[in-house]
């Protein structure tokens, strides 16, 4: 019986493995010579920018980190192009490392590199710690099959985010198939009986309280309450003056990299929310609450709210622009005649995602006893 766990009696550090090296900024281009790889390609391998300058080329044989920002210590690899300045390079000069195998390692460890980052305001990879990180050495045949396992195993996991996306994307198109020939439009302000933001002064936390949600709490399109700050009653009673969410309401992402994402308020439990959230107060007259909250997560009032966004730094969409938001608006009839056809399809989706998750937490376990030797094959 072969073993396909990792023996740690053999290690070397990072840093006698590969040489690291960061990007630089690039001029980018529609169409150009290299392919311009940013942070944004970790996560959606498929984004095409590109440049004409030479910079630090990456190839498939090496491994990228991103090195600067919220991101800092999450990993890729199977890349070729011009790295941006938010993103380093490890590029192997010794034989005795696979890439696919440092990737894993690596990904394997990505809490760890987090937990050793510097910079107060903008986290940074800590170079020097990285450098230093044991890395177990298998024989390079035990390497390739540790990577190829991992990789099946990923794939498998990667199915169930696939279906999810595809339940998104039938759910656009039963809404085009249904409304998209229809002028029957109306203004946002129009359809609602409020629409405001949340307070703009910071508030003093205590450790519980009244829940604070801010633009993160809200960014997967749904009430996520972890990681919430808290605020006192009587803080809460005074801002709910002017900003009072409340069952069926809606808040919408105004400021930030993940503006443009609503999320319907499912819960009957007070909170009070920050100014990176809008809340918006559906006029049940005309419109279904859940039919509002679909069309405002649509290609169709992204697009809108891309144009409109202001900020050159941090984005940031004033409500005056939220405001003249187009919205279809077909007959309250058709409103929930679709709306009930999205809650067949979130239903499956529920079970889809729970299954998501045990195949995460299945791959977390495989990637821990994989690396710390617990596996035999």
């Amino acid at each position: 019986m072969s073993r396909v766990a990792v023996n740690r009696s053999i290690t070397k550090q990072l840093g006698e493995l590969v040489h690291v090296s960061k990007g630089k900024k690039h001029k980018p281009s529609e169409e150009g010579k290299y392919r311009y790889l940013n942070i944004e390609d970790l996560h959606n391998p498929t984004n095409s920018v590109f440049t004409e300058e030479k910079g630090n080329y990456v190839s498939k044989s090496d491994v990228l980190i991103a090195w600067d920002g919220a991101n800092a210590g999450k990993v890729g690899v199977g890349f070729e192009g011009m790295i941006g300045s938010t993103l380093a390079k490890l590029e192997p000069i010794s034989e005795e490392i696979h890439s696919p195998y440092l990737f894993w390692f690596l990904e394997s460890k990505n809490a760890w590199i987090k937990s050793q980052r510097t910079g107060a305001t903008i986290p940074h990879v800590n170079g020097a710690s990285l450098k230093s990180l044991q890395i177990p050495l298998p024989p390079l045949e035990t390497q390739k099959r540790i990577a190829a396992m991992l990789d099946a195993a990923d794939a498998l996991r990667r199915k169930d985010r696939e279906l999810l996306d595809k339940y998104d994307e039938l759910a656009q198109a039963i809404f085009i198939d249904m409304f998209g020939t229809s002028k029957m439009k109306a203004k946002l302000a129009d359809i609602a009986t409020k629409i405001t933001d949340g307070v703009h002064a910071k508030p003093n936390y205590i450790d519980s309280g009244v829940p604070f949600l801010s633009v993160k709490n809200a960014t997967k399109r749904f009430l996520d309450f972890n990681d919430t700050k808290f605020i006192t009653q009587s803080d809460h009673e005074k801002f709910s003056k002017r900003c009072n969410p409340e069952y069926e309401d809606i808040l919408y992402t105004k400021v930030g990299a993940t503006y443009g994402r609503a999320a319907i308020v499912d819960t009957k439990m007070e909170f009070s929310i920050y100014v990176s959230l809008a809340l918006i107060k559906p006029d049940r007259k005309k419109v279904y609450p859940y039919f509002l909250n679909f069309v405002l997560n649509t290609d169709y009032v992204k697009m809108q709210a891309d144009r409109r966004v202001k900020g050159a730094g941090v984005p940031d969409l004033h409500l005056v622009e939220i405001k003249d938001f187009d919205i279809p608006l077909p007959s309250y009839a058709e409103q929930l005649k679709f709306s009930n056809i999205v809650e067949k399809l979130n239903q499956i989706k529920l079970t889809v995602n729970n299954q998501r998750m045990q195949s995460n937490d299945l791959f977390n376990r495989l990637i821990y006893n994989v690396f710390n030797n617990r596996i035999s094959k």
